[in-house]
């Protein structure tokens, strides 16, 4: 596994975003593990996430796009600081842009924050992590509605390899398979487990062998 990987896992753990114990999905599913990119609120944690994700953008795409989209809310702040790391990393200027949650018929008027859409932008979509792809559903519309653009893929924190809404394979294997896009995340959940399972971190181990046998009983379930 990388560096970079095994710094995320950690800095995750550090930032209160990835949590281990029993927790409601938004799909109902009791999970014992939770990641939420809403625990990233500080100066540093931002310009560490951001960096993050831009090596991984950059692993992943290359300098090979032109526009970072976050879809609201999340993504948004997602977009921002990716966008300055990928400038501040590589030397390449790309756009950020953002959904309104509703569209705004005054002043910057539209649905769109950040950059504009126009013919020929390469795009990548930015989001903190994805369960059943429905994010994607309400945002993939929008993108394609603003211009003839290319959206070369998706990339999320986590991926946490459970089955999508058809159940065929993963949310993120199904959003490939739907949309004709690529689809990669910073780390898998397999490779969470694999960095923490029975291993002291900051004298806490986060994964023991009951929470291993959770996450194990839980794919026996959900896994992809």
């Amino acid at each position: 596994m990388e560096q970079y990987k095994q710094d995320f896992i950690e800095f995750m753990v550090d930032s209160n975003a990835l949590k281990f114990g029993s927790f409601t999905l938004k799909s109902g599913r009791q999970s014992p593990f939770f990641m939420n990119a809403g625990s990233y609120v500080t100066g540093t944690q931002l310009r560490k996430l951001g960096e993050y994700y831009a090596r991984a953008i950059h692993e992943k795409y290359g300098d090979d796009f032109d526009v970072l989209f976050g879809p609201a809310y999340k993504g948004i702040p997602l977009s921002v600081a990716a966008a300055m790391a990928y400038s501040e990393l590589y030397g390449k200027d790309v756009r950020y842009c953002s959904n309104r949650k509703e569209a705004k018929d005054h002043g910057d008027a539209g649905i769109l924050l950040g950059s504009g859409m126009k013919d020929g932008d390469r795009v990548v979509i930015i989001e903190d992590v994805t369960t059943s792809g429905k994010s994607i559903e309400e945002t993939y519309p929008i993108i394609t509605a603003q211009a003839k653009v290319e959206i070369k893929g998706l990339m999320v924190s986590l991926n946490r390899m459970e089955k999508g809404p058809a159940g065929k394979g993963s949310a993120l294997d199904e959003i490939r398979e739907r949309y004709h896009i690529e689809a990669a995340a910073i780390v898998t959940m397999q490779e969470v487990v694999e960095h923490l399972y029975n291993r002291p971190y900051k004298g806490q181990v986060y994964i023991d062998d009951a929470a291993k046998a959770a996450i194990d009983e839980y794919y026996k379930v959900y896994g992809a």
